[in-house]
């Protein structure tokens, strides 16, 4: 699923689809991950951890609020913690496009991580714990906030990991 993500997230970048293309691609797929129910089997060199759905896309652009009005306009997506520079856009049960002003001199929109939300991830404190180590044992640098743990996938792009509430 993460090439498939990636792959759509280039062509945005690359000017071959529109953000609406981009968000409804996006939200099929996590529909079709979500639908398909095979039980994960482990890694066969460490633990497997359950990704439950994408939990947010976070979204620079240059003028947030324009974005806001246009998918809260357009596709109905629910406007929260609007701070003035950001703002939480929800659609589906627990799917969220966060957009945010981009930072002064950058001139490209971009999306800057995908965010996931864990199995067990609220209910076991140790599932925090147990991701960590799992990401540090293959090697990868891990960077933590207050409710997430982030690393780079192979090909660089940043991914964040955490549960229902992860910004």
């Amino acid at each position: 699923m993460e090439h498939i993500i990636a792959k759509l997230l280039e062509d945005f970048e690359q000017g071959k689809m529109t953000r609406r293309q981009l968000i409804k691609s996006l939200a099929l797929t996590a529909t079709a991950a979500s639908a398909v129910s095979v039980a994960p089997a482990a890694a066969a060199d460490g633990r497997a951890f359950k990704a439950m759905y994408i939990n947010h896309v976070s979204y620079q652009v240059a003028d947030y609020a324009k974005t806001r009005d246009f998918y809260a306009g357009l596709l109905g997506m629910q406007v929260s913690l609007d701070d003035g520079k950001q703002c939480r856009l929800s659609f589906g049960e627990n799917t969220y496009l966060i957009a945010r002003n981009r930072p002064a001199g950058a001139t490209t929109t971009r999306v800057d991580h995908i965010a996931y939300t864990i199995a067990d991830w609220d209910a076991d404190k140790s599932v925090r714990d147990a991701l960590k180590a799992e990401l540090k044992r293959r090697g990868l640098e891990v960077r933590e906030t207050p409710g997430s743990i982030n690393v780079n996938d192979p090909d660089g792009f940043p991914v964040q990991m955490g549960g229902k509430s992860t910004l």
